[in-house]
Formats: C-alpha cells, sequence, structure tokens
C-alpha cells in the first residue's frame, strides 16, 4: 500500500467509525435533529483532546503526523474494540515493509497430508486473500467439490458473496460473509495495495453489490463465530464448531476445521454422511440411513 492509499484507508476507517456512534453512547445529552449520522468532526476532536481543524486534516486524509499517545486517544473517543484499534494503528503508523512479498501460495505436501489424515473432520487452509489452497475429503463432502469451482472463483470471499452452491449451504451466510470480511481486512492491510489484490477486489465490486456496501463499512474483527450451521442436502442440519489456526512459519495462511460435539445429533449425521464414501459400505450404508431418518 502506498502513501496515498494508506491516507485514504485511514480517512475512511475514521469517517466510519465516526458514523456509526451516536451522542448518547459517548454520553452527550439529546438535542434537536442532526443532520449528521453519528457524531460530529469537533465532537471526536474534543473528546480526544486535540484540535478541530487537525482532526479534520487527519479524516480528510492529510499528511499529517500522529504520536503513539493521540492515536489512543481518538481510539478511545471512537470507543474502537481491540481489533480497530490494532488496525488504525496499522494504518496511522505505517509499519509498511518496503516492497509486498511475492503473491505466490501454496501449502507444502506435509499440510495437505495433515488435511487428508482429519477424515471426520472437515477442513480447509485458506492464503492472504481467503484463496482456499487446500482442503480434505469431508470439507469437500460437507460444503460442496472444491474441484468443481474454476480457480479463480476458488475464494472465501468470492463464494460467500455471489450467488454460489457453497453459499446455500448457510442459513446464516450473511453473518458468515461480513466475518470472513472484517477478518481479512483486520489481517491483510498490509497487502491491500499489492496489485493481484486490488484486482480480485475490483471484481468482486463488480460481481457483488453486496460485497461493495460491506466493504465501504470498514469494519474490522479478527475473532470470528465459533460454531457454523449448515444445510447439507443430504442430512439437513448440521451445527459444527470450528477451531483456526495460523499456519507456523507463515502467518498469512490459515487452517479452518470443522467438528462435531461428542455424542451429538451432528455427529452421527456427520459420521454417516462421510462413513458412505468409506470401503465398509454395509456399517455405512447404516450409518447413514440412521442419519438420514433423524433428518
Amino acid at each position: 500500500m502506498n502513501e496515498q492509499q494508506r491516507r485514504a484507508e485511514l480517512s475512511e476507517f475514521l469517517r466510519t467509525r465516526r458514523a456509526r456512534l451516536t451522542p448518547q453512547q459517548v454520553g452527550m445529552p439529546l438535542t434537536r435533529r442532526r443532520r449528521t449520522p453519528g457524531l460530529r468532526r469537533e465532537e471526536v476532536a474534543e473528546r480526544a483532546g486535540v484540535s478541530t481543524a487537525w482532526y479534520t486534516y487527519l479524516e480528510q486524509g492529510r499528511d499529517v503526523h500522529v504520536s503513539k499517545s493521540v492515536l489512543e486517544s481518538i481510539a478511545n473517543a471512537l470507543q474502537l474494540t481491540r481489533d480497530e484499534r490494532i488496525h488504525l494503528s496499522w494504518l496511522a503508523d505505517q509499519p509498511l515493509p518496503p516492497e509486498p512479498p511475492p503473491f505466490v501460495e501454496a501449502i507444502s505436501p506435509a499440510y495437505q497430508r495433515t488435511l487428508d489424515l482429519m477424515e471426520w473432520s472437515p477442513a480447509y487452509i485458506t492464503g492472504r486473500r481467503t484463496d482456499i489452497l487446500g482442503w480434505n475429503k469431508a470439507a469437500s463432502t460437507v460444503f460442496g467439490d472444491f474441484v468443481m469451482i474454476p480457480e479463480e472463483e476458488r475464494n472465501m470471499l468470492w463464494l460467500l458473496f455471489t450467488e454460489s452452491a457453497f453459499r446455500q449451504r448457510f442459513p446464516a451466510r450473511e453473518t458468515f460473509a461480513l466475518e470472513t470480511l472484517s477478518s481479512f481486512r483486520a489481517t491483510a492491510s498490509q497487502y491491500l495495495g499489492d496489485p493481484r489484490i486490488t484486482a480480485f477486489l475490483d471484481r468482486l465490486r463488480q460481481a457483488s453489490p453486496e460485497f461493495c456496501l460491506a466493504w465501504e463499512q470498514q469494519d474490522v474483527q479478527r475473532q470470528c463465530s465459533q460454531w457454523r450451521e449448515i444445510e447439507h442436502p443430504l442430512v439437513g442440519r448440521l451445527t459444527l464448531e470450528i477451531a483456526s489456526f495460523q499456519i507456523s512459519g507463515d502467518p498469512d495462511l490459515k487452517c479452518c476445521v470443522y467438528s462435531a460435539a461428542p455424542g451429538s445429533e451432528t455427529e452421527e449425521k456427520l459420521r454417516g454422511l462421510l462413513g458412505f464414501q468409506k470401503d465398509d459400505v454395509g456399517e455405512q450404508d447404516s450409518l447413514l440411513s440412521k442419519a438420514l431418518m433423524r433428518r
């Protein structure tokens, strides 16, 4: 991200955080109808202990220096979350490498073997821009066959913000999409100037008005839901717990593993569904039949 892009991102982030706050949320008295949604710039400046002109310059994306203490005061004034504070610090302090790392992403055979060993847990690994780089058979069975998805669309953001079959399996698809986008923004801020990411985001804007609206909100959140519900065409509703891991040596790669609570109806359905693909046909047919009967 170059200097101009960084200041533009900082400007939009501050503006959207200010617009979402009401005077009542910060302890201000009720007044007559306001034309400005959220707080006014002068109100944020007063709460942060800086001049209105200086804060206006900062929000307009002008070239002004921000100290750590002043940045903390602004974060307090805007009631930012921990993740939003990290994002604000990144945008304001410019801890940027001179050149973005080369955009070549792949997982090693060892990681793919690890995914394959998780026979009863759907799992996949995503990259810097949420491309799905590896998955196991359980993931293809539960979420749909990733092999059948064109490589340029095999991406979590793309699948969740376009009318894909993958998206349709999640009853709370909008929440899942917004969480994925907020997580992406929190971890990929330093790469937003990468031309491959820029081109991908431009293509997604053209394909999804929903994405355009969500992107403009500037929301940042590292922690996503720990449970996800899936509507499978064969066995119906599955409720799965999510465990996410960053891969050692490459923090841009993230592994997501889904599992069923022991003894749950979902566990029975999942084992029946996945067991149907094993060699022991008699036992698996029985498991699948039980799962289908419980649907």
